[in-house]
């Protein structure tokens, strides 16, 4: 199976690429959602943040931050939305981790990460943290 982000990073597809260090490229996103929105990859396949590695979580991290000063040079926005979908549920159309970010503009109609999803617990904040901590042990 073939995955568009690694034929990308391989040169074998087109794309735009605007920034790339040893650990990440940043292509424009085909689709984008506002001027500027750019997908972070890993240049490794990993299909999603659970599969990052620790030592590979700060490179990423590290190339998302230096595209959002580029864009920021570049654009200048008023902020930024960052985010990740993570599986198909959440809209995650490649299988690779692709961080977005998004430039935000006053007036350009988006609202916050709050408004992606509207499903909040029946359960009380104490009920669901002890559920986690119990998980977790």
């Amino acid at each position: 199976m073939t995955c568009l982000f690694c034929d990308i990073i391989a040169g074998q597809k087109p794309g735009q690429i605007i920034y790339e260090d040893d650990a990440v490229v940043a292509m424009l996103d085909i689709f984008p959602r506002a001027i500027g929105h750019t997908l972070v990859v890993p240049k490794k396949h990993i299909q999603n943040i659970l599969e990052l590695d620790d030592a590979g979580v700060g490179p990423v991290f590290l190339g998302v931050k230096n595209v959002t000063a580029l864009l920021k040079k570049a654009l200048a926005p008023h902020g930024f939305t960052i985010g990740i979908n993570h599986g198909t549920v959440s809209g995650q159309a490649v299988e690779h981790l692709h961080i977005h970010i998004i430039p935000r503009f006053e007036g350009d109609g988006g609202g916050s990460i709050h408004g992606v999803v509207n499903n909040p617990p029946s359960q009380s904040l104490e009920a669901v943290a002890q559920m986690i901590m119990e998980k977790s042990l």
